[in-house]
């Protein structure tokens, strides 16, 4: 409220808006979505009415999150801990962090894919990455599932254009008065990050936790998993390589064989790439605040299905990660406990989800093609073939 209240007073340049709480470092949409609550709650003084809109914002989440779910053909038996978790209550109602309102834009623009409304879930991906830019983490998946839906006269590039406008109309006033200010604050990369507030590593210790090569490890090992997802699982409705499929943007498939890979699109398919990538940015991330579990607790539920797991050791594995983040301040234990079920449920999903693309059952539909050094054109043959 601090922050905003300078906004509203005209300020504009980002690396002149501080509070109690240090410098304004979310973007654009961010100083939106609390300038319209510094309005309605007397400049924050009625908490009380702000826990509410929260509290209707969950709700409004969680009926989001259940329709992604039945939409992916989720068990019942899953359902229930979309509800249970005392760290997600205490984020939404107590906490009232911008996460919030982020993660409510990415269920979202995943409704939105999942029923193949391309350009509005762009728009909305977009306008979450301008609440808090920890959605860029699923920007990998979005993007690859985009060129195989829409590589057709270039849409996918103007799926990219929609959002990147959208990120530059929302920061226009900012951009104005200072756009390095604006980018250095709203996108910053070389954040330092302290110890003391970590919730993943803290068992490494400050030592290893503080040093370059630790974080030049976790980014190599999120770009090599996300290669990895990249080449071997995200890209099965085409059956085709990243190569191939950057081609198709220039060199667009005929109509008939495009149609066939866009039913590939299954709503299992667009919820499970785009929460795995989501996770795997997780899991690798230099540390993670207790905020960052609204991201994960709506995750979790359908990636431990999507491994296959039984029931019990999926409800199992749900309390050891819900008691390891309601441990405060966090432990050894419990951040080993959090970074063991986040590489359980990365690892559960590479071995054990079934093929997406085998769940569309039209007439006349090829299956994936299999990997091969072949050319396009023999990959394109094979398909129209089959």
């Amino acid at each position: 409220m601090e922050q905003v209240s300078q906004y509203l007073d005209g300020e504009r340049d980002y690396t002149l808006i501080k509070g109690g709480t240090g410098s304004l470092v979310y973007p654009a949409a961010h100083v939106y979505i609390y300038s319209a609550l510094h309005y309605v709650t007397d400049g924050g003084k009625d908490i009380l009415l702000a826990q509410i809109i929260f509290g209707g914002l969950y709700l409004g989440t969680l009926s989001l999150v259940m329709a992604c779910y039945r939409a992916a053909k989720a068990p019942p038996y899953i359902f229930p801990l979309l509800i249970l978790s005392k760290r997600l209550h205490s984020l939404f109602v107590l906490r009232l962090f911008n996460d919030c309102f982020a993660v409510g834009a990415l269920f979202l623009a995943i409704y939105a894919y999942q029923k193949r409304l391309w350009t509005i879930g762009s728009i909305v991906y977009s306008f979450g990455v301008g609440i808090k830019m920890s959605l860029l983490l699923a920007a990998p998946a979005v993007g690859i599932m985009l060129l195989q839906a829409l590589p057709v006269r270039g849409r996918a590039m103007s799926a990219a254009f929609i959002m990147a406008q959208m990120q530059y109309v929302l920061a226009f006033p900012f951009i104005r008065a200072n756009s390095i200010g604006y980018l250095s604050r709203a996108f910053e990369f070389s954040r330092q990050f302290l110890f003391k507030w970590t919730v993943n590593w803290r068992f490494l210790g400050p030592q290893i936790f503080q040093s370059r090569q630790f974080a030049i490890t976790l980014a190599l090992g999120n770009i090599t998993g996300l290669l990895l997802f990249l080449e071997h699982r995200w890209t099965r409705p085409s059956g085709l390589s990243m190569i191939g499929i950057a081609k198709t943007v220039f060199y667009p498939l005929p109509p008939r064989v495009q149609q066939q890979i866009t039913l590939r699109i299954t709503p299992t398919f667009v919820l499970t790439s785009i929460l795995t990538s989501m996770i795997l940015g997780l899991l690798f991330a230099r540390t993670l605040h207790y905020q960052f579990y609204t991201y994960i607790a709506w995750s979790s539920p359908f990636l431990l299905w999507r491994s296959g797991l039984h029931p019990a050791f999926i409800y199992l594995v749900w309390a050891v990660q819900e008691w390891a983040w309601n441990v405060y301040p966090s432990t050894s234990i419990s951040s080993v406990a959090v970074v063991g079920c986040l590489l359980l449920q990365v690892s559960g999903v590479w071995w054990g989800a079934k093929d997406e693309s085998a769940e569309v059952k039209t007439s006349g539909e090829a299956r994936p093609q299999k990997r091969s050094s072949r050319s396009r054109n023999a990959q394109v043959a094979d398909i129209k073939e089959s």
